[in-house]
């Protein structure tokens, strides 16, 4: 089956949705704390339940938008965060979102697309960016698989997918992983060209 919003739709349906731990990650929560300008605006594609949305509202940050190609993660955002401007919640294929970010989060949304478009991601990152932007989060550290979501990586294919467009500031495995991802996560910090 095609990774399409019929495909995603399907999965919170069906709530087969065994990526979604309940809470921000631990490393996305510590990077998040680092942050101090509470004016960027921020990205979270892909973005599920976005508990990263929770924690960053929590914290101070207003100028946060999630996008999904599916609406029942959206949906259960609005449920749990009423008072979230709905214009700030894109129900959209991320490939034709139009806009540009300081920041934008990756929480593992590169690995649940089909690895053909890897190259496509990194170009669209790269133009959702504003000078000096930064994608910061977390990528799949396992052998790249046939068969997903999620697909795995290195961190060499990495370097090479994102070097032409990107300065890679951060670029190791996570320490603070949850239990089942420990050693399977490279935390990551790249600012656009």
């Amino acid at each position: 089956m095609p990774l399409n919003k019929n495909y995603w739709e399907e999965r919170y349906q069906k709530n087969e949705t065994g990526w979604d731990v309940g809470e921000i990650s631990t490393p996305l929560k510590e990077y998040i704390v680092q942050l101090t300008d509470k004016s960027t605006k921020i990205l979270i594609p892909g973005a599920g339940n976005s508990y990263e949305l929770e924690y960053l509202l929590n914290q101070g940050f207003s100028n946060v938008f999630v996008l999904d190609f599916a609406q029942s993660p959206l949906d259960n955002i609005q449920k749990r965060i009423p008072t979230f401007p709905k214009d700030h919640l894109i129900c959209s294929d991320f490939f034709e979102h139009h806009d540009t970010y300081d920041l934008i989060l990756e929480q593992t949304f590169f690995c649940a697309l089909d690895p053909s478009l890897r190259k496509d991601y990194v170009k669209k990152m790269q133009s959702l960016l504003r000078p000096n932007g930064k994608i910061a989060g977390l990528l799949f550290q396992f052998p790249l698989t046939e068969v997903g979501p999620p697909f795995g990586g290195s961190k060499e294919e990495y370097v090479t997918l994102f070097e032409k467009y990107f300065t890679i500031k951060t670029l190791e495995t996570a320490i603070n992983s949850i239990k089942p991802r420990l050693e399977k996560e490279l935390f990551f910090i790249f600012t656009k060209k």
